[in-house]
């Protein structure tokens, strides 16, 4: 309940499915920021196309400020640009809106169109433009628009809207036909509520390892019967020029009037708002007589007014599931976090009891006001230096981005590694073998990297690849076919491995010797202790949780599931040896409760397939469609 009530204040949310949208600005960086029209990128400027519609510089820009925003709210301030570089977002902010524009052809495609009067519908009845269940007009419709940042005009927003109407068509005209059954809810209830509670005894094979050997011989016999499993794949290495970021930040000089104008443009990372801390009872009104639940509050009220304890009317009465077990407690929080009423109310009042109910759309809360905090702001003097090192490093990556662009201009084949090294006073540096699942020395362990690496031909050049430390553009050095080790080459692997078998064999057999003797005892832990092992118990645990000893572990938790109370497995083999299992008690799900859930749990069960099956159909869909990028364009806007 109070995740819906912070949610609810959200005003102008929407979602296109894929683009998160949230209307406070909190960070801007400067290539985002609006260019010079001579020679660089203009807002309306295309990207990318799909199929024909564009993908336009403004559309990415006020996609990636929205999403960046949605990042520091979620992550802190310390979301920078150039992690954000780092992580390659741009090209999924990118990314998202080609997904986006391919939906939207996918369904024109179809036939499918969206009129004006679905639009105007669907905004009246936002509750996010709605005054008490009205509409709030035109003149705020549009006020309030403008007042987000970035403002947005009634046409933009509505353009946004009929997007995401067209696409929810789209949805429901792919997935409709997707459906969950009575016994699929069911099962997938019971597979959420079930509970178990379990005594298990663990064998586990690293007790056997120092009572096991390996012979040569075995050594040898086991290479022979699993020579396969140790193959080594290709392996590479290769040249490379670094466009070191860390080398290029020590040139940069940030002046202080730089540092000083990110502190005021950004004054709201480094101040904290006025908080409060309150408790709540709430009395839902959703359904029932408002009269009714009214007297049924007041009454509690007067409780709390002739000193009853807070906490325990809040257990006892509150309707409000997210913190009614914690006495009502809301922790602290900040305005506009919960809905007008109830933010009006607790920040209008000093500690103590609220004399008098509040109304919400929720229903009738009783609030006591635990303790205000007033808001403040760090000083720049206290984070310049902190900004001026993050001001630096974004400085670095773009003149990285940049370096980068020019160096690989200038380099055709291996043989200009030299001369572009020669020419800027760089160095040639060069990797040892590497496969394409290990980590490259030097240049960090990058899949990306890696894949890069292994596709390129003899005689071609990487693109630039961004690496931990900037930039590396590789060419091969040599080249080690896949083949077999000899036995010797690996023999430390091979022993390991013996060992390791035999351990497991080992325990195996003292967990079986074992089996029969557990399952007849009454009391398993007492004949456990006889056999020479520690039986371990757990709480009541659904499916999913971990189990003393052995975790998460699939094959255990389907057997102990799979027992009545009382009852004792035989003896399961896991990763690291063998585990035998006593169902104490079982909690099973009672009929009335899940058909009381089975609606709910068909949603989720609903929302997950469709997605799924919309995704994969989405993906065959956009292997028809013509999707270009104007690298030009990108390439102004990010360098």
């Amino acid at each position: 309940m109070l995740d819906r009530m912070r949610r609810h204040k959200g005003w102008l949310k929407w979602s296109l499915g894929l683009v998160v949208v949230t209307f406070i600005l909190l960070y801007i960086p400067d290539f985002l920021r609006a260019k010079d029209p001579a020679g660089s990128a203009l807002p309306g400027d295309q990207i990318a196309q799909v199929n024909g519609r564009g993908v336009s510089v403004l559309e990415f820009r006020t996609a990636y400020q929205r999403q960046v925003a949605a990042y520091r709210q979620a992550y802190g301030a310390n979301v920078s640009e150039q992690l954000l570089r780092q992580l390659g977002f741009e090209q999924q902010v990118l990314q998202q809106l080609i997904n986006e524009q391919a939906m939207v052809a996918e369904g024109e495609r179809l036939g499918m169109t969206v009129t004006d009067d679905e639009v105007r519908q669907r905004v009246l009845a936002m509750p996010e433009f709605q005054l008490n269940g009205q509409f709030v007009g035109e003149e705020q419709y549009r006020a309030m628009l403008n007042t987000a940042r970035p403002p947005m005009t009634p046409g933009e927003f509505e353009a946004g809207l009929r997007r995401q109407l067209l696409v929810e068509k789209l949805r429901a005209v792919v997935t409709d036909w997707v459906a969950v059954t009575d016994a699929e809810a069911d099962a997938e209830y019971a597979r959420r509520n079930e509970k178990v509670k379990v005594q298990l005894v663990h064998v586990a094979a690293s007790a056997f390892l120092g009572q096991v050997t390996a012979t040569d011989a075995e050594i040898a016999a086991y290479f022979d019967g699993h020579k396969e499993a140790y193959r080594i794949g290709e392996r590479r290495k290769v040249r490379y020029l670094l466009v070191d970021v860390e080398s290029l930040r020590q040139g940069i000089i940030v002046p202080s009037r730089e540092v000083e104008r990110y502190y005021n443009d950004n004054i709201e990372l480094y101040s904290t708002p006025e908080q409060v801390r309150a408790s709540h009872i709430l009395f839902k009104t959703e359904g029932k007589d408002e009269a009714a639940v009214r007297a049924a509050a007041e009454k509690v009220l007067q409780e709390a007014k002739g000193g009853a304890d807070f906490a325990e009317l809040a257990k006892k009465h509150s309707e409000d599931d997210s913190n009614a077990k914690l006495g009502g407690d809301l922790d602290y929080f900040a305005r506009g976090r919960m809905v007008p009423e109830f933010d009006e109310a607790a920040f209008g009042a000093q500690p103590g009891l609220l004399p008098e109910l509040v109304k919400t759309g929720y229903g009738f809360h009783i609030i006591k006001v635990v303790d205000k905090k007033a808001g403040s702001t760090r000083t720049f003097d206290e984070v310049k230096a902190q900004i001026r090192e993050q001001l630096v490093g974004e400085k670095a990556q773009r003149l990285a981005d940049v370096r980068a662009e020019e160096v690989a201009k200038e380099i055709e084949a291996p043989a200009d590694l030299d001369k572009v090294a020669k020419a800027r006073g760089w160095k040639v540096e060069e990797t040892g073998f590497f496969a394409a699942d290990e980590p490259i020395l030097a240049l960090g362990a990058t899949p990306q990297v890696s894949a890069a690496i292994f596709a390129l031909k003899e005689g071609e050049v990487s693109a630039p690849l961004r690496v931990g430390r900037g930039y590396a553009i590789a060419a091969l050095s040599g080249r080690q076919d896949p083949a077999l080790p000899k036995l010797d080459d690996v023999k430390d692997r091979v022993r390991t491995d013996v060992l390791s078998e035999k351990a497991g064999k080992a325990a195996s057999e003292k967990a079986a010797a074992a089996a029969a003797a557990l399952k007849a005892a009454p009391d398993f832990v007492a004949a456990a202790k006889k056999a020479g092992f520690e039986a371990k118990a757990s709480e009541l645990v659904a499916r999913g949780a971990a189990l003393p000893e052995v975790g998460v572990n699939a094959a255990v938790e389907k057997a102990a599931f799979a027992l009545a109370a009382g009852s004792v497995s035989g003896p399961i083999s896991t990763a690291d040896g063998t585990t035998i299992v006593k169902v104490i008690e079982r909690q099973d799900v009672k009929p009335d409760e899940m058909a009381a859930s089975r609606e709910s749990v068909r949603q989720d069960l609903l929302d997950a397939r469709r997605t799924d099956f919309f995704t994969a159909y989405m993906m065959k869909a956009r292997e028809r469609m013509k999707i270009d990028l104007n690298r030009e364009v990108l390439n102004s806007i990010l360098g």
